[in-house]
């Protein structure tokens, strides 16, 4: 019997698990039989799974009308991977087989066998012409009738056009972003962060030994700038992992305290700090139960992450809106209590990758309201534009903005400044692009 692509078996599991059991891919990506995968295979069998479910609507519409009645989900999920596969430039031959066999070796779904070859094989020969036709996938209902309501049916169009072409690579550099742009063949953006459109291994890109740059979306990028020049102050970065605020506080002179509920996270930001040598206090801990006095607060709230689908396609389909209430319940609490962390006159930056504006616009008209004297300030930072300003006064980024250049992920940030006292801000950061 021929080898079955590992890569392709692992890739049913993985979509197994997200469909199945609501979990994400960085969940599902663990335990034994993913560790004895070798690197090239974890690798593929991550981009095929992404790529499904990125297009799931598409494999669906496609395998309906061969289909009586719905398979079981394992034997769908293969029928998905293979429709994906023959109607995106696979080879025929080696899809059908893998996805045969695949099937024949589970007792459950054996019988079924005969089904997969059968409909996969009518795929191979008409599919890639109707794949070809069929439109944008679109997010889910639960997600994607709050979002028309906020910003209309056409933005949200272009945010699954943008979830559909996925996300390029984006650098902070830790110094001279022309420099790192010039030294990895990358594009300098207008807020400062270096994107590469196909960029390979990131760890055998230039610089990543000498821990010249660390990988950021650009849209992730913007908060910490709008702190402006935080030389020689007392900043918390208070949802501190993975790390990439927390380094570009360190790298602009801050004396950064790094907080974060989970050690394991932590770990990786001490590793990120070793690697581009730069200096940061780390406390595990409860954000709401952290004491302390800062110039400066930077919170990335948790939040539904509805911003990053595009690197991140599988968090519409694990996920069916629950928790967000809750969630939304926390942000309000958290900065509440970095408010209270602050110095007079010192600044909050409050962010969310989140689409949702009840994460966002409307988390900060509700902490107006409830803290008499507290200031919105405007949000000032190289490369922005003014059609990301939103209404009252913060800013609202969209994975549609910046399509020609690769899109951005969606975020919501805002300034605030805490009353009393004189702001120990010096100014903006100096321009990054030069």
């Amino acid at each position: 019997m021929p080898t079955i692509s590992s890569a392709r078996v692992q890739c049913v599991a993985l979509l197994g698990q997200v469909l199945g059991q609501g979990r994400l891919l960085s969940e599902a990506m663990s335990g034994q039989a993913w560790q004895a995968l070798s690197a090239p295979d974890r690798a593929a069998a991550q981009r095929m799974a992404q790529e499904v479910l990125r297009n799931l609507e598409r494999c669906d519409r496609l395998l309906k009308p061969h289909l009586r009645k719905g398979p079981p989900l394992f034997v769908r999920n293969v029928l998905r991977l293979g429709a994906w596969e023959l109607c995106t430039g696979g080879a025929a031959h080696g899809v059908v087989n893998d996805c045969v066999q695949i099937v024949a070796q589970d007792r459950k779904a054996q019988s079924m066998k005969g089904l997969v070859n059968a409909v996969l094989r009518k795929l191979s020969a008409d599919g890639p012409a109707q794949w070809a036709k069929l439109r944008v996938p679109r997010l889910p209902r639960w997600l994607r009738d709050p979002l028309v309501a906020a910003w209309g049916g056409k933005a949200v169009a272009a945010m699954e056009a943008a979830h559909l072409a996925g996300a390029p690579l984006d650098l902070t550099a830790k110094g001279d972003p022309a420099a790192l742009a010039q030294a990895v063949g990358g594009v300098l953006l207008p807020t400062g962060s270096v994107r590469l459109a196909e960029p390979g291994q990131v760890s055998a890109l230039p610089g990543y030994e000498a821990g010249d740059w660390w990988v950021q979306d650009a849209a992730a990028a913007l908060p910490a700038r709008l702190l402006g020049d935080v030389a020689g102050l007392r900043v918390l970065d208070m949802c501190a992992a993975p790390g990439g605020k927390t380094m570009q506080l360190a790298a602009a002179g801050a004396h950064v305290t790094a907080l974060d509920l989970s050690e394991t996270r932590l770990a990786r930001v001490a590793e990120n700090l070793a690697r581009t040598g730069l200096r940061a206090e780390i406390v595990a801990g409860d954000a709401l139960e952290h004491q302390g006095t800062y110039d400066a607060v930077l919170l990335d709230a948790p939040c539904s992450a509805t911003g990053t689908i595009r690197r991140h396609p599988d968090l519409p389909h694990a996920k069916q809106g629950e928790g967000i209430s809750e969630l939304i319940g926390l942000q309000e609490a958290m900065i509440d209590h970095a408010l209270s962390l602050l110095a007079p006159g010192g600044r909050l930056v409050f962010c969310t990758c989140s689409l949702i504006p009840d994460e966002g616009e409307c988390q900060i008209e509700a902490a107006l309201a409830r803290h008499e004297g507290l200031e919105l300030l405007q949000a000032e930072a190289p490369g922005i534009e003014a059609g990301w300003r939103a209404p009252e006064g913060g800013l609202r980024l969209r994975p549609d903005f910046w399509a020609e250049r690769g899109g951005m992920d969606g975020f919501y940030m805002a300034v605030l400044r805490k009353p009393g006292g004189s702001a120990p801000f010096q100014g903006d950061l100096p321009d990054p692009t030069g």
